[in-house]
């Protein structure tokens, strides 16, 4: 799994509609997630992180969960099925109100719950509870966009160089050498 972070909301020029952007941790893939008007003004407002003067729906949410003495662990995008993701909130016991959790029947300590949701709502309730935001590998691969391209010409230009400076000969030196490394350090 790759924890993503919010790198903003934009429009696709084509359609008008806004998009999150979530960005890996090097900061050279972004995944595009398209999404509605009122789910960027949810996401948008989380990221203000200025309280709005009267509760908004996930703002609602974040009471519910530490009424109900549960707290957000981590939002987890797991799937594209037919161009929708798939995410789920992992929640878990608020370790300040053991005492209100048994009251009103949270999970027990060490259990947690996972709860289906739209990866917009995930994102804004993220944000809110500055959880963190998980997406899979295969996910974040199949659906990235690059966004250094760049940098990642640079790269390919060097490793080109590499390969018209390396022999046959210098690659089974350089991988005789890496397998008696091993086999010391496996003996």
């Amino acid at each position: 799994m790759v924890e993503m972070r919010v790198a903003g909301i934009a429009l696709d020029a084509a359609s008008r509609s806004p998009i999150v952007l979530l960005r890996d941790p090097s900061g050279r893939r972004q995944v595009p997630i398209w999404i509605d008007q009122a789910q960027a003004q949810n996401i948008l407002a989380g990221l203000s992180q200025e309280p709005p003067p009267r509760p908004l729906s996930h703002d609602l949410m974040v009471a519910l969960l530490e009424a109900g003495g549960l707290q957000l662990e981590r939002v987890i995008i797991h799937a594209i099925e037919e161009s929708t993701f798939r995410a789920v909130l992992k929640l878990r016991p608020a370790e300040t109100s053991a005492a209100a959790g048994e009251a009103n029947q949270a999970p027990t300590v060490g259990e947690s719950l996972e709860l289906d949701a739209r990866p917009s709502d995930a994102i804004a309730l993220a944000l809110r509870t500055h959880s963190s935001i998980w997406m899979l590998e295969e996910v974040v691969a199949d659906a990235s966009i690059p966004v250094d391209a760049e940098a990642d010409a640079m790269e390919q230009d060097d490793f080109r160089r590499f390969l018209d400076n390396t022999t046959p000969a210098d690659l089974v030196r350089h991988l005789g050498k890496g397998s008696d490394s091993d086999a010391g350090a496996n003996g």
